[in-house]
């Protein structure tokens, strides 16, 4: 894939048509002929004090459904994985889920913002293993931040 060279530079030194075949072949994934499903997996290095890499990650950050974000504070603790809980996340969410669960999630989100990355991630792989399915995950999630947060449903 290639383009050719407009000669007009975003910030960072990026010719802008650079970026196109690129964002066309993700784009590839809303586009399937008759319906079908495509799932394309991409990474990223960020923070790494190019201006050339975030303005590429910025480019290409809309055209994900989800971004998992890791953290190398904990990676560096050998907490795995090392999931930023924070910054990590599904959009369009609300079509994922029921209000229901939707709200619970939300509810689970402001739970864990409240607390620090390594508190956060162990919070939650610790529920996860004391459930088996995500109802049920969901369930004890409802129990614990009603019963801990003082309002009912």
């Amino acid at each position: 894939m290639a383009a050719p060279a407009s000669g007009r530079i975003l910030s960072g030194g990026v010719d802008s048509t650079a970026l196109y075949p690129p964002k066309k072949f993700f784009g590839a994934a809303r586009n399937i002929e008759g319906g079908g499903s495509l799932t394309i997996l991409a990474t990223a290095l960020v923070e790494t004090g190019s201006r050339m890499d975030e303005v590429i990650f910025e480019e290409f950050k809309g055209t994900g459904n989800m971004e998992l974000k890791l953290d190398r504070r904990l990676a560096d603790k050998r907490v795995f994985p090392a999931v930023d809980v924070d910054s990590s996340g599904t959009r369009k969410e609300e079509l994922l889920m029921t209000p229901e669960e939707l709200k619970i999630v939300w509810k689970l989100r402001r739970v864990l913002h409240a607390l620090d990355q390594q508190q956060a991630i162990e919070l939650l792989l610790t529920k996860l293993r004391d459930t088996k399915t995500n109802t049920e995950f969901l369930m004890q999630i409802q129990k614990t931040t009603a019963s801990g947060s003082g309002e009912e449903d």
